[in-house]
């Protein structure tokens, strides 16, 4: 038996929240150790690679597998006509599974990019040259991929929030003094993760074991034991270092066909989904049509908001980019009006992408906000305190806290806005036209209860246990700070582990809620475990185990307004003979909960407001009407901001407590993209006089739109 050790120590050497730390982890990302889902070597691993559907619409009339499977190292090819059963008639967590989980289990193409085959071979170089020399032949109908809010098959779904309403809107319209009435569009974006999608999948004694790339394995765990109709104990996911995943690492087919591959083979088969083909496996963020309406007193006082958003969804499932919800929390006025409107294309299945719905509403929104303040002659600042809510816009619940205006007041007093000349296209140096814009930023405060396990060791360490997901926010390092805190040890004695289905349940990474809810779970079990420790006596060699489940206490959260917010500011330089935009600094304040690293917080709220950047000026996927596929559908085709594109960016936060929180921990994965774009926009019309409503805000659209680059 080993004596009990208690140890008290500061704040500061305890590694408790609020003080910068680096990764726990970044080491062994640094120097390679850190292995990720494509690089875990088993032995006679084997290898798959996938055929993809060329047409949008139509059938498999015969996949002509006999050639490929004469070729060197192929060791199967899987397609509709011989693939194992799957049973998709169940309900997920986000609903019922997208039928693309149903892979080859019929003839139908939804869409280009559909799997229709995978070819497995001794090495991932012979699966790549047999399935690029498979044929398959289609029996080809018409398609339309053609997106506009004027679409005929445009529909409001049904389900929460899609519509919400409070007074009578066009009455309050009609006695507003202004009036905007504008669309603004966003195109389909893509995640663009660095680490692509893998899995491996292997049998060991009767048990799945899946080696993944996923922002939930629990999530991905609980999928395939339905898909495969098998005891939920018997299929374990792990998924323990993740290159990004933005909301595109969920359930894929990559996964289910790694499983299938490898019950059929009875031997590891690991499914590398190539960057062409994530942007159609993977789901995207759907393009927008937005109709925003603000109706004002002369003051700038709003009567009315209608926010009405159109988005895209393939016609086997359907998903719903709900921007016109961003508004809903953030600006008092008599009538309000969201509501989100859908079109079925034969096109892939959109998905969640950071900051969904959010992220293209607060373009629409702030951008029409900024045009309000045009014809108001008021600051966009000013008409955004004018219009701060008392309590939720639509809701009418108290907000658990809102400090918007503090942020707004530090980024002002930082960005230097009160020596703004509010006057368009009047700053000027050389060729280059300057301007600055401001934008709100909101998101939802999210949590899901979680389980988690703390171990007091033998030696002195301490052991966390919990089902998270680091998908490089560093959420490694927040719970092992959070744990520290919480024993009063040094963080140096606290080993968190994660990413493995056999934890136990916990929240999936998204909605910015994982730190806020996984937070909660180890925090409940040091507790339990302290109090243990605190009856004395030796720790046996196995340790000290106690469980946490915040089910009961997530539930018992009193009905509110929760969000984090922030203000956004840009300035921007517009080159008068190219329409070039180059983005001089940027600036975010947030007031987002109780920080727990600095160091890693800040590098998400960067990694967001870039985000914005490069969503204001670079990304748009093409789709080719005639074909139904994407046009350049790579890295050399998509364009996104790269580093001579990206100023240094500016981010900090305000002091935002909510006393009655058990944890205060918002989550801020999402909000630096949110109102970015808006910020960048509004800056290019105060540059040059002209409001581009229509991004990316390209050269061709700023020197067509003319304005002071044409005086």
């Amino acid at each position: 038996m080993t004596a009990r050790t208690t140890t008290t120590t500061s704040p500061a050497a305890t590694g408790a929240p609020g003080v910068s730390y680096t990764r726990v982890e970044g080491r062994d990302k640094v120097t390679g150790a850190a292995r990720y889902a494509g690089e875990v070597p088993y032995a006679e691993l084997a290898h798959g690679w996938l055929v993809l559907s060329t047409i949008a619409r139509g059938r498999i009339v015969s996949v002509e597998s006999d050639p490929v499977r004469k070729m060197p190292g192929v060791l199967a090819v899987l397609h509709h006509g011989n693939a194992p059963r799957v049973d998709s008639d169940y309900v997920s967590m986000l609903g019922k599974p997208d039928p693309i989980v149903e892979v080859f289990q019929h003839d139908r193409i939804p869409f280009v990019g559909w799997p229709v085959a995978l070819v497995v071979a001794e090495s991932s170089e012979q699966a790549r040259e047999a399935a690029e020399a498979m044929v398959v032949r289609y029996e080809e109908e018409t398609h339309d991929v053609a997106f506009s809010s004027a679409h005929p098959g445009t529909y409001m779904p049904e389900g929460d929030g899609m519509l919400m309403e409070k007074g009578d809107l066009e009455a309050e319209l009609a006695a507003s003094t202004h009036v905007v009435d504008q669309e603004y569009t966003t195109p389909e974006e893509h995640h663009s993760s660095m680490e692509p999608h893998a899995a491996m999948a292997r049998w060991d004694s009767g048990r799945l074991e899946v080696v993944d790339s996923n922002q939930g394995s629990g999530w991905v765990a609980d999928e395939l034991a339905k898909l495969f109709s098998l005891d939920p104990a018997s299929v374990r996911v792990r998924s323990e270092h993740i290159g990004g995943a933005f909301g595109s690492k969920g359930v894929r087919v990559h996964q289910i066909l790694a499983v299938m591959a490898a019950t059929q083979l009875d031997r590891p088969v690991r499914v590398v989904i190539t960057r062409r083909q994530l942007f159609s496996l993977t789901g995207y963020r759907s393009p927008t049509a937005q109709r925003v309406r603000l109706g004002a007193d002369a003051d700038g006082r709003l009567r009315a908001v209608d926010h009405q958003a159109h988005s895209l969804t393939s016609t086997v499932h359907e998903f719903v980019e709900t921007s016109a919800g961003f508004g809903r929390p953030m600006y008092a006025s008599d009538a309000h009006r969201s509501v989100n409107r859908v079109v079925r294309l034969d096109v892939p299945t959109p998905t969640f992408m950071r900051a969904p719905g959010e992220a293209p509403g607060s373009f629409a929104l702030e951008s029409a906000l900024d045009e309000l303040a045009e014809q108001c002659g008021v600051d966009p600042i000013a008409l955004r305190v004018r219009n701060e809510p008392d309590v939720g816009p639509v809701s009418g619940l108290p907000f658990a806290s809102r400090n918007l205006l503090a942020a707004y007041e530090e980024g002002a007093r930082r960005f230097g806005w009160a020596d703004r000349d509010p006057r368009p296209g009047v700053r000027r140096e050389g060729r280059w036209l300057l301007g600055t814009g401001t934008a709100s930023a909101t998101f939802p405060v999210i949590v899901a209860p979680s389980t988690a396990a703390a171990t007091a060791e033998a030696d002195g360490t301490f052991t966390v246990r919990i089902n998270a997901a680091d998908v490089g926010t560093g959420a490694r390092t927040a719970l092992t700070l959070i744990a520290a805190e919480a024993l009063e040890v040094p963080r140096e004695r606290v080993h968190v582990r994660i990413g493995d289905s056999d934890f136990g349940p916990a929240a999936i990474s998204g909605g910015s809620m994982g730190t806020r809810s996984w937070g909660w779970a180890v925090r409940a079990a040091v507790a339990e475990l302290r109090e243990q420790l605190a009856l004395g006596g030796d720790i046996p060699p196995q340790g000290i185990t106690v469980r946490s489940d915040t089910s009961a206490a997530v539930g018992a959260l009193a009905q509110k307004e929760r969000h984090s917010f922030g203000a956004q500011f840009a300035e921007v330089a517009v080159d008068v003979t190219t329409g070039e935009v180059r983005v001089r600094r940027m600036l975010g304040v947030f007031a987002a909960g109780k920080i727990v690293n600095p160091l890693t917080a800040r590098s998400q709220f960067v990694g967001g407001m870039t985000w914005g950047l490069s969503m204001a000026l670079h990304e748009e996927a093409h789709r080719d009407q005639a074909t139904g596929g994407h046009v350049g559908a790579d890295f050399a085709g998509y364009h996104f901001a790269a580093n001579a594109d990206v100023p240094v960016i500016e981010a900090d936060w305000v002091e935002d407590t909510d006393a009655d929180d058990p944890v205060n921990i918002k989550g801020i994965g999402e909000i630096g993209i949110v109102g970015a774009a808006a910020a960048i926009a509004n800056a290019v019309w105060h540059a040059t006089g002209v409001r581009h409503r229509n991004l990316p805000i390209r050269p061709d659209r700023v020197l067509n739109a003319g304005g002071a680059l044409d005086a």
